[in-house]
């Protein structure tokens, strides 16, 4: 799917959605007649934060917007999704180095875990 005026200053990028959810999000649009110059969501990214606190809050727990991103990205990469995927595809950064600052936090326990899982035992 194609998004004009991305953030970062960008003409238009690329988002990559399943099928079934990018057929749910045309329908979406066609049904509200949505132009191509309209925000889908009205949502704003504060709106976001505080509905993500507050269900956070439920269970006691701090999040932002930006953890579910993060966690996102650590999901796709610690199940064997290639680094380049979750880099360009699932975070759209344009410098890899940006997606090993995310993932780069490993704890000894998973080092050892890959280790063992790379040779065999």
């Amino acid at each position: 799917m194609l998004i004009h005026e991305p953030k970062g200053g960008r003409e238009a990028e690329y988002v990559y959605l399943p099928n079934q959810i990018a057929e749910r999000l045309r329908d979406y649009i066609a049904q509200r007649q949505i132009a191509p110059h309209q925000r889908i969501f009205t949502i704003s990214y504060g709106g976001a934060r505080k509905l993500i606190q507050r269900i956070a809050a439920q269970g006691r727990v701090l999040m932002t917007p930006h953890d579910l991103r993060r966690f996102a990205a650590t999901y796709a990469s610690r199940n064997g999704v290639p680094l380049e995927i979750v880099s360009k595809v699932i975070l759209r950064h344009q410098d890899l180095r940006t997606t090993q600052v995310y993932l780069g936090k490993v704890s000894d326990a998973e080092a050892c875990r890959w280790m063992d899982f790379l040779h065999g035992d």
